[in-house]
């Protein structure tokens, strides 16, 4: 199957090849029809599936041949849970838009930087990509109006609402015009999810990508018996003796990731740390860096473990457990993407072994784990 006959304009499929798309995923092959002839959709997948193509394609060939929106009266809101998933949306929408003939100006507005130069640059904008708070705010300034909001889009909606957004959500739909097109993807489906998408959508269609369809045996899965005190030195012994060009590697918290960043520079490991304390245009700047293959070690909390795009990443290092197996798998979904091999991998101390084993059993995959304690650790 071609992008050409899911609908798209030459335009478009040009702009695809262009980007090195060869084939549209599954999600897209059901999404994209789908959402052209204006029917709501219920999308249930993991990053790393197509999803974010799925939608911006066909939003971006609706609004080919359209009159321009009225100044600060966007069309089409996507909803996105963080600042870093905004700008990554963003950029896929600018990517395409500026292959067609007729421009279409999109734009990403979030939190953590200053309100006003967005206030100035949202006029005229057709495409919104926004975080929900960010959003209130420049509805409150009268920036931006949402009665004549044609499509909405709801990006990782259960990330949104496991991040308290909920009521900003809720506040934001009653701003609404009630006839609308809305789609909304999710990686999974709990009551409130559920909830939601019962009073948001008509009649969808729902697409759900199984996990195991998306990448069948693409991640290999291996874990470490450490002990916390040799945690730190085996992280460096792995990634030089692995020769780990890019490694993206999750902690519990900020403190660690900073601690854990410093020790790898002491060591001659060029890396950096993503994570909520940071200022916005730290975050930018280290997560350009890393996807760029500027930067060996990215360090971050599970605030990059869904959203963040980074294409054939070879290695991720949960140098802590997450807490759930559901952050387990969205950690290790930033390897294994699409069509690309990755390995997985997890520094398990002692106290851990329970956790790792319920991580396991709810994950369906059994992991290899191998035991370190002979290892010579010293000079790491």
């Amino acid at each position: 199957m071609s992008f050409s006959s899911l609908g798209l304009s030459a335009s478009l499929v040009k702009a695809v090849a262009a980007q090195n798309y060869t084939a549209p995923y599954p999600i897209q092959q059901e999404a994209i029809p789908a959402i052209l002839q204006g029917k709501d959709v219920l999308g249930i997948a993991q990053t790393g599936s197509g999803k974010t193509a799925s939608f911006v394609l066909p939003v971006l060939e609706k609004l080919q041949g359209t009159r321009a929106s009225r100044n600060r009266f966007v069309k089409v809101l996507v909803l996105v849970p963080t600042r870093e998933l905004a700008v990554q949306v963003g950029d896929v929408f600018k990517t395409f838009a500026g292959s067609l003939p007729q421009k279409i100006k999109t734009f990403a507005v979030y939190g953590g930087v200053s309100i006003n130069p967005q206030m100035m640059q949202i006029g005229s904008v057709e495409v919104l990509v926004a975080t929900p708070g960010r959003l209130l705010d420049l509805v409150s300034s009268n920036a931006v109006h949402l009665s004549e909001v044609e499509v909405l889009v709801l990006d990782e909606a259960d990330k949104m609402l496991n991040m308290g957004f909920e009521e900003e959500m809720n506040r934001i739909l009653a701003l609404l015009p009630r006839n609308r097109q809305n789609i909304l993807f999710t990686a999974t489906m709990d009551e409130e999810v559920q909830d939601i998408t019962t009073r948001l959508l008509s009649d969808p269609l729902r697409i759900e990508m199984e996990v195991e369809k998306q990448n069948p045996d693409l991640i290999k899965q291996l874990a470490y018996l450490v002990e916390p005190e040799r945690k730190g030195p085996f992280l460096r012994y792995l990634i030089r003796q692995e020769n780990m060009k890019q490694v993206l590697v999750f902690v519990s918290s900020t403190r660690t990731a900073d601690n854990l960043v410093g020790k790898l520079l002491k060591n001659g490991l060029q890396a950096m740390a993503l994570h909520s304390k940071k200022s916005q245009g730290a975050r930018t700047d280290a997560l350009t860096k890393f996807k760029a293959g500027k930067l060996r070690v990215l360090v971050a909390t599970d605030l990059a473990s869904r959203g963040i795009d980074i294409q054939f990443l070879p290695h991720v290092i949960n140098y802590d457990l997450p807490r759930s197996p559901k952050d387990y798998i969205h950690r290790i979904g930033r390897t294994g993407r699409a069509e690309a091999e990755g390995e997985a991998i997890s520094l398990v101390s002692a106290e851990d072994l329970h956790h790792f084993k319920v991580i396991q059993k709810k994950a369906g995959k059994k992991v290899s784990l191998v035991e370190t304690d002979d290892l010579d650790l010293s000079g790491y």
